[in-house]
């Protein structure tokens, strides 16, 4: 019984690892763990945990970020970089290409609505 019990449990190890889910496998991305680790403790799922109107959701991102209908992904990036009110500069903890990332990362949450 043990035995099957273990082949069973390494079967269904084995079969997640093999067919991962395209979406899971997304957030894994190198992008998402910058947003994990960066952003998620006060932006987790795309909200905002100290001004709730102010998320990343495609709506709240058209209404408070300056120039976002022109060139979202630049639009994100320079909020990124630069910081507003609460939210802190990241220029000096993220290089270019992680704030490039994390800034295509929202803008394709933003998108596909969190």
């Amino acid at each position: 019984m043990k035995i099957f019990l273990f082949i069973l449990l390494l079967a269904i190890a084995l079969f997640s690892f093999i067919f991962i889910d395209p979406v899971l496998a997304a957030e894994t991305s190198k992008a998402a763990k910058i947003f994990s680790s960066n952003c998620a403790s006060c932006h987790i799922g795309g909200g905002n945990i100290l001004i709730t109107e102010k998320t990343l959701k495609k709506e709240a991102l058209q209404k408070y970020l300056e120039n976002y209908n022109l060139n979202s992904i630049a639009a994100i990036v320079h909020q990124v970089q630069n910081g507003k009110g609460a939210m802190p500069a990241f220029k000096s903890k993220l290089n270019e290409q992680e704030i490039n990332e994390v800034a295509a990362y929202v803008f394709q949450k933003a998108e596909q609505g969190w």
